[in-house]
């Protein structure tokens, strides 16, 4: 067997090349291109396409309807939404004009959760534990931990690693749900 402890529904195209970890769940109508990289116990929604440079880590979930193209890695335990969009290419063209060398690279860290029908524009960088609301277009970098919002995507606020919102106060931090503490400094929000 190609993929040891990979489950792949029959309508599924996975390369024999792509490097798949065990426990991952492929759905119908996905796509697994030639040279893919993608983690263990991830989850593959219908309908989804990982490209050949694309890299995934391990408990990645990707909802329905997404493309991860060349270029893009997603960390361990990162969670798109179903149709959300990004790109690689910062000036697309037909085929013939395409300069495949100008594509950019696209960063989502470890954790970050990507809204329904948002969109991120190549060359940024999503960072640990951030959200990305529903239907966001992504042009800049998000910080660890942002919550952003709206088209261009602005920052609206912090969460937790467990979702919660975070409120500060003289730049500190106890989520209320599970405890964890955070501080912020110079702008940017840290684990206490």
């Amino acid at each position: 067997m190609a993929h040891e402890g990979v489950t792949i529904h029959p309508t599924a195209e996975v390369a024999d090349d792509a490097t798949i970890g065990s426990g991952t769940k492929i759905w119908r109508h996905s796509q697994i291109v030639s040279g893919a990289k993608v983690g263990e116990t991830c989850v593959i929604g219908h309908n989804c396409t990982v490209f050949g440079k694309a890299v995934l880590g391990d408990r990645v979930k990707l909802e329905a309807n997404i493309d991860v193209w060349d270029l893009v890695t997603l960390e361990d335990r990162v969670f798109v939404g179903p149709s959300v969009v990004f790109t690689n290419d910062p000036m697309p063209r037909s085929r013939e004009t395409s300069k495949r060398e100008a594509w950019q690279p696209t960063l989502v860290k470890t954790g970050a959760a990507i809204g329904a029908n948002a969109t991120i524009v190549c060359g940024v960088t999503i960072g640990a534990w951030a959200m990305v609301g529903a239907g966001a277009v992504v042009t800049k970098n998000v910080p660890d931990y942002a919550l952003v919002v709206g088209v261009p995507a602005k920052p609206i606020g912090w969460v937790c690693a467990c979702d919660a919102r975070l409120s500060f106060e003289n730049e500190r931090a106890v989520c209320a749900p599970c405890g964890k503490t955070y501080r912020l400094e110079d702008g940017l929000v840290r684990p206490a």
